[in-house]
């Protein structure tokens, strides 16, 4: 009987974080984002909100990398759907969904094969898809100006079209590049000035439509917390301010990255490996009750992480 009421809690609990599971909170303090929807104890990562506000992409991913998938979620009559693997994905490593902002060209990164066909995966390129009234054309890869023999991760796209993403620089690491885009092309990237990248690894940019700011994940800097944390660089004229430290009003001593702002400036959105679970337990439980709570979000996986954006804001002036 006392396995059934646990049982029975259980699902009233899943049930309830359903219906109110991908909402979008206003808090001046990181939250859990769409507990048991859209952060439910797997590695969910990195996502992207069309301008529009209607669909919503994401990333589920394997420990250590081992397979990723992009997920779409619509909301339809005020109601996000469920979360299901995107026509375009599912085959492949897929993960770091970004909208241009005019929201007719979705990128990701992905090691398909240049023909998708075949089953053999290349090194990571950055691919897009074009949008057709309701449908998605495409993928197609980036080509060789943008992708090397090298991995190429996290696109953010400026209003002009620049395009900032992640590259191996050698002895600096991972670095945040960029290619502007001119004349209708893109030109050959350039790795940002050492206001932005550092000796270490910078990562996993975001990069406001304006060009007024950039968000970026940056480790082994002398004020990191601890795994790599969130940084922004402010840019006024033609030049990058020093990179800050968000400090702890949004860091942890885990890993924090892969940062995103909506279209209308309202929340900021970030995924965090922090663990949040709680021990030792106030008593001895069954072992579906341990395997419950740890299988749930702060178990240490990825989880994405919700504010105000007003209040990044804040924290950047």
């Amino acid at each position: 009987m006392k396995g059934l009421l646990v049982f029975l809690f259980s699902v009233f609990t899943m049930v309830a974080q359903a219906q109110d599971g991908i909402q979008f909170i206003h808090t001046d303090t990181p939250r859990v984002f769409g507990p048991g929807i859209i952060s439910d104890g797997f590695s969910n990562r990195d996502m992207a909100i069309s301008p529009d506000g209607n669909d919503l992409f994401f990333t589920l991913q394997w420990q250590y990398g081992l397979f990723s998938v992009i997920l779409h979620s619509q909301k339809i009559n005020g109601v996000w759907s469920k979360p299901e693997t995107a026509g375009f994905s599912g085959r492949f490593n897929d993960l770091e969904p970004a909208y241009s902002p005019d929201g007719e060209r979705l990128y990701f990164t992905s090691n398909r094969p240049l023909n998708n066909t075949g089953n053999t995966p290349k090194d990571y390129d950055i691919w897009w898809l074009e949008k057709k009234g309701k449908e998605w054309l495409g993928p197609y890869n980036m080509g060789t100006v943008i992708n090397s023999d090298k991995d190429e991760f996290y696109p953010s796209l400026a209003n002009n079209g620049n395009l900032y993403f992640t590259r191996d620089n050698g002895e600096t690491k991972d670095d945040i590049f960029v290619s502007l885009f001119k004349n209708g092309k893109y030109e050959i990237p350039m790795s940002l000035p050492g206001q932005v990248n550092s000796p270490g690894f910078d990562f996993n940019a975001f990069i406001d439509p304006d060009e007024n700011f950039i968000i970026f994940s940056s480790y082994k800097r002398p004020d990191d917390m601890g795994a790599g944390d969130l940084y922004y660089s402010l840019r006024s004229g033609d030049e990058w301010q020093p990179a800050q430290h968000f400090g702890s009003g949004i860091n942890s001593s885990s890993l924090d990255y892969s940062p995103f702002v909506t279209a209308d400036r309202k929340y900021f959105f970030f995924t965090s490996k922090r663990q949040t679970l709680s021990f030792p337990y106030p008593k001895s439980l069954s072992a579906f009750e341990i395997k419950d709570r740890l299988s749930s979000y702060g178990n240490g996986n990825d989880d994405i992480y919700i504010m105000n954006f007003e209040t990044v804001q804040r924290m950047m002036k």
